[in-house]
Parts: C-alpha cells; sequence; structure tokens
C-alpha cells in the first residue's frame, strides 16, 4: 500500500492557464519579445528558465522577464484558488496518507494560491537553486529524502510529459491527470479522469 501521495499543482489541483496566458503575454510586452503562448504553453511543467531556454529567447532577458512575469502572475493570483471540492478531497486522503507538493509554480504564487490549505501538504518542493527542476528527480528524490520512506511507498500525481519523466528517472509510481494540460499518448501510463479516483485506484492496487 502506498503511503505519500506527491502532486503537482498547476493543471492537477489547479487551473491556472488564464493566469500564465496573462502574465506571459504582459510580461513579452514589456520586453518587446514576440513569442505567442502557445509556445509557452508547450512547455508547461518546466522550470521558468528552462522554457525560455526551450524557446531560444536571449539569456540577457530571463531575468527581467522572470521578475515581471512573476509580479504580472500576482496581479491576478487571486484569481485561482484550490476549489472546495479538491480541498475536499484532499482532507480525506490525508488520513489515510501522506500528502506533498512538488511544482514548478514559485514558493510566493503557489501559496498564494493554496492559502490555509498548504497545510494539507507535509512536505512542499518549489523551484529552488538547491536541486535542478523537473524534469530531474531532485525534486521527488528530496521528498522521498525528508519523509524517510521507500520509493515504492510512493506515488507521483502529474500531468505533463516532465512530471511522467520525473517520475520514471525518480523510480517512483506515476499517475497521470487526463484533467491537465497535456494528453499523453503513452497506452501504459495509469490515468485517472477525476481527482476523487486515485483513492480507489490505490485502495485497489
Amino acid at each position: 500500500m502506498k503511503k505519500i501521495i506527491i502532486f503537482d499543482l498547476d493543471g492537477v489541483l489547479i487551473d491556472s492557464i488564464s493566469n500564465m496566458n496573462y502574465a506571459w503575454k504582459k510580461s513579452c510586452d514589456e520586453n518587446n519579445i514576440k513569442k505567442s503562448f502557445k509556445f509557452y504553453k508547450e512547455y508547461i511543467g518546466l522550470p521558468f528558465n528552462e522554457i525560455l531556454k526551450k524557446l531560444k529567447i536571449d539569456k540577457k532577458y530571463h531575468f527581467n522577464l522572470e521578475r515581471r512575469y512573476n509580479f504580472h502572475s500576482l496581479t491576478k493570483i487571486r484569481l485561482i484558488r484550490l476549489s472546495k471540492y479538491n480541498a475536499n478531497i484532499l482532507k480525506k486522503l490525508k488520513k489515510k496518507y501522506i500528502l506533498a507538493l512538488f511544482t514548478s509554480k514559485n514558493k510566493n504564487r503557489a501559496e498564494e494560491v493554496l492559502g490555509s490549505y498548504k497545510n494539507l501538504f507535509k512536505y512542499k518542493i518549489y523551484p529552488s537553486n538547491k536541486f535542478l527542476g523537473k524534469p530531474h528527480p531532485h525534486g521527488l528524490n528530496k521528498i522521498i529524502k525528508f519523509s524517510k520512506l521507500k520509493k515504492k511507498d510512493a506515488v507521483y500525481l502529474g500531468d505533463t510529459i516532465y512530471d511522467y519523466q520525473c517520475s520514471k528517472d525518480a523510480k517512483i509510481d506515476y499517475i497521470h491527470a487526463n484533467w491537465g494540460y497535456q494528453n499523453l499518448k503513452n497506452k501504459k501510463l495509469v490515468r485517472i479522469n477525476k481527482l476523487n479516483e486515485i483513492n480507489n485506484y490505490l485502495e485497489n492496487k
């Protein structure tokens, strides 16, 4: 039986796509960068600077782009909240499992979105200079180390190819959230269609 469930945030527990779109457009306009959000969207799940590298944006713009993106995202962040429905599911899961969070969203924005619900997660990993972001497995490995559990005791719920790659490299079981931002074609993936299905899956595993 699994003992810890690790969650991605964007696309899995919250829908923040409109916020990303707004912040990306505003920060690009301010820096005179012509990159449509549809290209940014392809790399959601990666740390912000990794997305900029994928988009081949000159490194001289990276610092200011990230600074302005975070600023504009925070101005509208109040419009994104973890729903009471999802929060209630997490509360029920917490009675049986340890809950953890591993996200590419920075700490300020993530905790603003989660509000008091951030306390549902015993371990929270945000982008940091201390470890490599997704798809590197450092974040997942860090959670396992903190929890003092074995990797077989953990499962990661994500919604992008980067979540899957990260989980695979960490040798932690992966569940794909079909309602998320990427529809992966890998037929071998374990999938759920609603958040409340994760408990039934884990009980029957």
